[in-house]
C-alpha cells in the first residue's frame, strides 16, 4: 500500500498573512439524525459533544462541526481516522446513519496573521468580518465549495475538496499578496 500524502504536501505562501495547506488531516462525515440519543452516546464515548447549528467544537485535538441538519464533520489526526470511523460505525449500527472516512477526499488550509479574515473576505460572499469564534460557515471560495472557521487567534481554517486544492491554494496566495490588504 502506498503512503498517504496531503494534496499539496504542506505548500505555504507568505504575503500579508501566511497561507498553507495543513497537511494530512483525518476527516469523517457523519450523516444521521443529530438529535438521536445514539449519536450523543457514541460521541460522548469519544469525549465529543454534538455541536449546535453552525458550531464547531474542539476537544483534545479533535474538532467536530455542524455541516447541515443531518451532517457533522469530525476532524482528527489522519492516522486516527480509520479506527475512529470503525468505532463510530459500530456504535451507530442500530441507527439510520452513514459514517465515512473522507480524509483523502478533502484538503485543509490555514490562513494565519492579523488580517487573515481579509483573505477569505475577498473570496466568499459570507460575512467573514463578523464570524465569531466557534462558528463554521459553509459557503464558497470563489467558484468552489468550502467551509471555514476561526481556528485560533488571527487564524482561519478552510476545508475544500482535494480535487480543487491547487485552485484553492492559488486563490489564497493571490488574496494574501502584500499590498492587497482591504484596510
Amino acid at each position: 500500500m502506498s503512503d498517504a500524502v496531503s494534496a499539496l504536501q504542506g505548500e505555504t505562501h507568505e504575503g500579508f498573512v501566511t497561507v498553507a495547506e495543513a497537511g494530512l488531516m483525518g476527516m469523517i462525515t457523519i450523516r444521521c439524525d443529530l438529535g438521536s440519543k445514539g449519536l450523543a452516546k457514541a460521541l460522548k464515548a469519544e469525549r465529543l459533544p454534538v455541536p449546535g447549528p453552525r458550531r464547531i467544537e474542539t476537544v483534545e485535538g479533535r474538532s467536530i462541526a455542524w455541516m447541515s441538519p443531518d451532517e457533522l464533520l469530525l476532524i482528527c489526526p489522519h492516522a486516527e481516522a480509520p479506527a475512529l470511523t470503525e468505532r463510530l460505525s459500530a456504535a451507530l449500527s442500530g441507527e439510520h446513519a452513514l459514517i465515512v472516512n473522507v480524509s483523502d477526499a478533502r484538503a485543509m488550509f490555514t490562513i494565519r496573521g492579523a488580517k487573515a479574515d481579509q483573505v477569505v473576505m475577498k473570496l466568499s460572499p459570507a460575512d467573514v468580518a463578523t464570524l465569531p469564534a466557534g462558528e463554521i460557515r459553509r459557503s464558497r471560495t470563489a467558484q468552489v465549495a468550502a467551509a471555514f472557521w476561526r481556528s485560533g487567534e488571527d487564524e482561519i481554517s478552510l476545508v475544500s475538496f482535494r480535487s480543487v486544492a491547487g485552485y484553492v491554494i492559488g486563490l489564497l496566495e493571490v488574496s494574501a499578496r502584500k499590498g492587497s490588504e482591504l484596510f
